[in-house]
């Protein structure tokens, strides 16, 4: 039990590390190929950091385990939106373009929308998940197509302190912090699963909250990492482009190979993967930036949820 502790601090360490080098290498290399930097975030660091939802909810769904697998990407969904985005609006406010109000957030308005509705029978059909992986063809094809066309904005302007790198130590960097961020939060997942289990958490509640906010944890760091370092293009691009890799990637390719029955989400989990996307929208649009005050409303709205979730759960009160 003491191990499995300890295998949660090392897995954070390996993280923050991780997302750090993996921050530096993307920006370095937008910058070399004049690559705008929510492009990147959209596209390559998205599916880097989202590499631990799709493993976790792959061998989830091959080993019977489908409430893991859905609550893993529900739950980081929420979590994504709620604490990440909340979090690092408290250290540093976001700047928001209007591309991304107009463009991004709408696309992950209509994956969230797609999710509630193929889930509220609590199942996914193999169909469904043919339609949710479609969508994410769809979705990398118009971001490569926009930003071909010089479409997607790169409004705010670059940190003096973003350090020039040859282009193999970029590609370098990124892979390494990819590495580190697939081993670091495979290492926290196992032990704190073990260490929820022993507490008599469910497996479906474990999936929202321990295993969704444990493979969550490289978005949460490079989102940080990126805003402290003036790249808040990179962190929102970063947490919208992985919702949109869990829900019609991950939740595709699953459902594709293994059809999910038998879930027992509930409507409140469905509910706040909803109302999380549109606070997010809703903050984004009014001043194309999101505010301190903004970021404490959606930690809180995250720490409530966690909080009712697992004491209901514990209480056996749904």
């Amino acid at each position: 039990m003491l191990l499995n502790y300890l295998l949660v601090v090392v897995g954070i360490a390996l993280v923050l590390v991780g997302a750090d080098k993996m921050t530096d290498g993307a920006v370095a290399l937008a910058t070399k190929m004049k690559i705008p930097e929510m492009v990147i975030g959209l596209t390559i660091i998205a599916i880097g950091t989202s590499a631990p939802e799709l493993v976790v909810s792959l061998v989830s769904a091959l080993n019977d385990s489908p409430n893991i697998a859905v609550g893993n990407v529900l739950g980081s969904n929420i979590f994504n939106t709620l604490m990440i985005v909340g979090v690092t609006a408290l250290v540093c406010p976001m700047v928001i373009s209007k591309s991304t109000v107009k463009k991004d957030v709408p696309f992950a308005i209509v994956g969230s929308v797609l999710l509630f509705w193929f889930a509220f029978d609590l199942s996914i059909e193999r169909w469904e998940a043919a339609v949710l992986f479609v969508g994410f063809v769809a979705f990398m094809l118009y971001t490569i197509h926009e930003a071909k066309k010089g479409n997607v904005d790169n409004t705010e302007p670059q940190d003096a302190s973003v350090k020039e790198m040859p282009m193999w130590k970029s590609l370098l960097f990124i892979v390494l912090g990819i590495a580190g961020l697939i081993y670091g939060s495979d290492l926290f997942v196992e032990s704190a699963k073990a260490i929820a289990m022993d507490w008599g958490v469910s497996e479906a509640v474990a999936g929202l909250t321990v295993v969704a906010c444990g493979t969550s944890l490289p978005e949460l760091a490079t989102s940080i990492i990126a805003a402290r370092k003036g790249q808040s293009a990179l962190a929102i691009g970063n947490v919208l482009g992985s919702n949109v890799f869990n829900i019609f990637m991950i939740v595709g390719v699953t459902g594709l190979i293994c059809p999910m029955h038998g879930l027992t989400i509930t409507n409140l989990d469905l509910g706040m993967l909803l109302g999380s996307i549109f606070m997010l929208w809703l903050f984004s649009y009014t001043k194309y930036k999101i505010e301190r005050w903004e970021g404490a409303v959606l930690t809180f709205s995250i720490v409530a949820y966690i909080t009712w979730r697992v004491y209901n759960e514990v209480t056996g009160a749904i």
